[in-house]
């Protein structure tokens, strides 16, 4: 199996160190990953950018 080049990861900003519960996201020209920041081998998911965009807006808009 072949693999893709690695990921570079990172959390926001807002984020701090003492363990709580955060996501990392991973971006690609054409996709947005995401990941929980406490389980690094764990389960990720990819969404286009669009998608990735229209939920931070709904996010500080302040939508659930």
């Amino acid at each position: 199996m072949t693999t893709g080049p690695e990921l570079s990861w990172f959390k926001s900003s807002y984020s701090n160190n003492e363990g709580g519960a955060c996501v990392e996201v991973a971006t690609c020209p054409h996709t947005v990953h995401v990941r929980d920041s406490k389980v690094v081998d764990g389960p990720t998911f990819a969404v286009a950018p669009a998608a990735w965009t229209a939920f931070l807006a709904g996010a500080v808009a302040g939508r659930t």
